[in-house]
Parts: C-alpha cells; structure tokens; sequence
C-alpha cells in the first residue's frame, strides 16, 4: 500500500495520540510498533494504528494532517470512534 496517508497511533484506547504522515503505511506503522522512530510516538508508546486516510497526493495528505493536528483532542478521537469504535490496531490489516 505504497499511497499517501495521515494516520494516528495511539498508547492505548483514549491514551496519547499521535498524528502524522507518509507515503508507506505499513512500514511507518511497523516503524511506530517496534519503537524505531525516535521522538514523541516512542516517548510516549505511541505504537497503535488506530485510524488511517488514504489521499489522492502527498499534499493533500499534509494538507489534512496539519488540519487535524490543528483540531482538538476530542475531534481527533471522534475521528478514531467514527473509523474504529473498538480501538483496534489497524496495523494487521494492512499486512
């Protein structure tokens, strides 16, 4: 799945979010899970891909991820309910 993406991984249902993006989903979630990317996500165990949005080109996919790091807690978990109502580690269905 080699497309632009914001996505948002998670320490756990309701814990510290993560937004960002990328061209490869499955390796950057991969990256997140085994604590490769140094920084805020692996400061806080941001490890969960509990939401995903596949875009059309690498700016509209930045173009969404700085709307919605500009957005509040609440809009960025109603995000996560409205795709993943359970919390699901997304991440087994992109393998």
């Amino acid at each position: 799945m080699k497309e632009p993406c914001v996505y948002i991984v998670a320490s756990r249902r309701n814990g510290t979010l993560y937004t960002g993006v990328t061209a490869d989903l499955p390796a950057r979630a991969f990256q997140h899970r085994e604590g490769k990317i140094k920084g805020f996500s692996a400061k806080y165990g941001c490890k969960m891909l509990v939401w995903y949005e596949l875009h059309e080109d690498m700016i509209a996919a930045i173009t969404r991820e700085k709307q919605i790091k500009a957005g509040s807690r609440a809009s960025k978990l109603a995000l996560i309910e409205s795709l993943n109502p359970d919390w699901n580690d997304l991440y087994e269905t992109l393998i």
